[in-house]
């Protein structure tokens, strides 16, 4: 069995994935119904909820900020044509080694990561996923200014 915030994390790139899909100008999505409706599936499994809300809530609120620091890792793949799934597998890990780094160590937020792009995306993903986190943890994590984490 996965972890409680492997599962949490399952169901974040459940969220994203839906949120991305349906939400435009004119239609507003209901971000908690999503979240709540994708965690009742887990309910016995997932006991810290909070976890789940914190990373969709906060990876949404991110989200420009996420993509505009993605791209130039990943300069051969402009956002728009990376299939969905890896997209939101990176706003994911991206936001982790950025936001969570009190709770989340770097090693971890890439390897969940990759671990979700080997179950949900193409036979490439995880490499890709790898490459383009490993890269954001060198360029946007360890190189320090005045030993303080530049942040998105």
């Amino acid at each position: 069995m996965a972890s409680n915030r492997h599962l949490g994390r399952i169901v974040a790139l459940q969220t994203l994935y839906e949120y991305e899909f349906r939400h435009s100008d004119e239609a507003p999505v209901d971000v908690p119904e999503i979240v709540a409706r994708n965690l009742e599936r887990y309910k016995d499994e997932i006991g810290d909820t909070e976890f789940v809300h914190s990373l969709v809530q906060g990876a949404i609120s991110k989200i420009d900020e996420l993509d505009e620091a993605l791209q130039p890792l990943a300069p051969d793949w402009p956002l728009a044509q990376i299939a969905r799934v890896d997209r939101n597998v990176l706003r994911i890990g991206l936001y982790e080694l950025l936001h969570c780094q009190d709770t989340v160590p770097a090693r971890v937020a890439i390897n969940e990561a990759v671990e979700l792009a080997k179950s949900f995306g193409s036979d490439n993903s995880s490499k890709f996923i790898n490459g383009v986190l490993g890269t954001a943890y060198r360029t946007l994590v360890e190189d320090q200014d005045d030993g303080k984490r530049t942040k998105v």
